[in-house]
């Protein structure tokens, strides 16, 4: 399998606050689960269909070309084909997303970002605080039809280079790292009753249904892309048999996870924490899967002046700094010695997305987010801290 050189479009098809805080003003929802339900139908309709429209646009696809990748990961929500009232649907977005990358050279993994109930209880699983999806089985059924529709429309197509199946179930151990149900409060109390982290186990039997609903529509050619649940090497053992085929493991790799697993906030603690922990865990599972980073990116709190607690934001209720302590040129060995030290890593496996492509936060005018810019491939490749062609050097 070639080596993927690809960035997330993020907050495209499926909201974050954080990333368009623009598209969630006068209202207090803090996920797209509640924006709908917080705006008259014809402003959350008018809102949203400007977001889609501009947000990303066929000049995007020149530019991820222009700048030396080769894919994009597209997450999509479970409501994509406008069947889950109160939301709107975004298909045809996604079919000239189609359209202009295969006209452009490039190829499209498409990832099913959120499900109903939420596998996360995260705001980017479109329902803050809440983690009940796999409880519910009629809505599990609901996700593979979705996966089985995406493979019907998309399967042939020649830009498809993979459907990922569900993003970020969250495991026991990652819900405690985050401590999820005290960073993200659920809006209402009740609903989030029962909330939990799934089950390995389910887990692996929802993969294993997925995977043969996907191969009936999907050619083998086409990758199908699992999410390892923020464990890396829990899957050695995993989809052995003979039938399964061009199996991708997806791996979700922050530094400021790594902050909070006890990395030292400098330069020098940040390399040693990739060499030594995320470049031997993506070598080791390169030997049972093709093993790509599809989100990581250079932010880090040494960069925005202070100890972000685990990239958490003003939105969180965490101060960020109140002027930039680092000069331009501080900033750029930072994130050059960061971005080439993953990239190693990335590169011992087979390949990367980037978190993410552009983001509408103004870091400048709106107090806390120093620091924040480094989320934004655009503005990371036009200052210099990420390589113009996406290769470590």
């Amino acid at each position: 399998m070639r080596k993927v050189k690809g960035v997330n479009f993020g907050n495209w098809l499926v909201l974050e606050k954080w990333m368009s805080p623009a598209l969630f003003a006068g209202t207090d929802a803090e996920d797209e689960y509640y924006l709908p339900r917080k705006l008259p139908r014809e402003v959350y309709e008018a809102r949203i269909r400007m977001h889609r429209a501009e947000f990303i646009s066929e000049r995007d696809f020149v530019t991820v070309k222009a700048m030396g990748l080769d894919t994009v990961r597209i997450p999509v929500p479970y409501f994509i084909f406008g069947d889950r009232e109160p939301f709107i649907g975004c298909v045809e977005e996604l079919d000239h997303a189609f359209a202009w990358a295969e006209k452009y050279g490039l190829q499209i993994l498409i990832d099913l970002h959120t499900a109903p109930g939420s596998q996360n209880g995260f705001d980017n699983g479109g329902l803050s605080g809440v983690c009940k999806w796999a409880q519910q089985p009629q809505e599990v059924e609901f996700v593979l039809t979705v996966l089985e529709r995406l493979a019907q429309r998309y399967g042939s197509r020649p830009g498809l280079w993979g459907i990922e199946i569900l993003n970020e179930p969250v495991t026991e151990e990652m819900w405690e790292l985050l401590n999820v149900e005290k960073r993200y409060p659920p809006a209402d109390p009740e609903m989030a009753k029962g909330t939990k982290p799934i089950s390995l186990d389910f887990l692996k039997k929802f993969y294993l249904e997925a995977y043969d609903r996907l191969r009936a529509f999907l050619p083998e050619e086409k990758c199908v892309v699992i999410h390892d649940a923020f464990q890396i090497t829990a899957w050695k053992d995993f989809m052995r048999e003979e039938k399964y085929v061009n199996v991708v493991l997806d791996t979700h790799q922050y530094l400021m996870m790594a902050e909070l697993s006890g990395c030292e906030q400098s330069v020098e603690g940040y390399v040693r924490y990739v060499k030594e922990v995320y470049e031997p865990a993506v070598a080791e599972m390169e030997a049972y899967f093709p093993v790509i980073c599809g989100e990581w990116c250079l932010f880090n709190s040494l960069a925005c002046g202070c100890d972000t607690k685990g990239g958490q934001s003003v939105l969180n209720g965490v101060e960020g700094a109140a002027a930039e302590s680092l000069s331009q040129e501080e900033k750029t060995r930072i994130y050059r010695a960061l971005a080439n030290a993953q990239l190693d890593a990335w590169n011992r496996g087979s390949g990367y997305f980037y978190w993410s492509y552009k983001l509408l936060t103004d870091t400048v005018n709106t107090p806390g987010w120093i620091g924040w810019d480094s989320w934004d491939l655009g503005r990371c490749v036009d200052f210099g801290w990420f390589p113009r062609g996406g290769e470590s050097g």
